[in-house]
């Protein structure tokens, strides 16, 4: 896996995105990571050093991978150039086929008959001398 700069990285994407117009997918992922092994992370944690976490991303087309990473400051405007590219190129995405819902007349409901009440029983209670 390639690891690119920012800008670079972006228009690398769009490559990938145009040569998939026709055909084929292109995956991005992204998350948190610190770009040391356990071990050092480990260390950093007993001497109390801060771990600086960075953006992950990867994107692949199946043939070929490419990644950045992105430090907290530099993400805003990743963000926003990611998103333009993604804008860009969203006209390759077919649309969703619907089935159409048939709608079924329901026959006007004849009112039933009400059913009859229960009268209450009395009881008369006996009373005994």
């Amino acid at each position: 896996m390639v690891l690119l700069q920012s800008d670079p990285f972006l228009s690398e994407l769009t490559n990938m995105y145009e040569r998939s117009t026709e055909k084929g997918s292109v995956w991005v992922t992204m998350k948190r990571s610190s770009m040391k092994c356990e071990a050092r992370l480990k260390k950093m944690a007993n001497k109390g050093e801060e771990v600086e976490y960075r953006c992950l991303v990867r994107a692949t087309d199946g043939k070929r991978n490419i990644s950045t990473a992105l430090s907290a400051k530099d993400y805003l405007k990743f963000q926003a150039s990611y998103a333009l590219v993604l804008k860009s190129h969203m006209h390759a995405l077919k649309k969703r086929e619907r089935k159409e819902k048939k709608r079924v007349v329901e026959p006007e409901k004849v009112p039933e008959k009400e059913p009859k009440k229960q009268k209450k029983s009395s009881k008369k209670s006996a009373v005994s001398k």
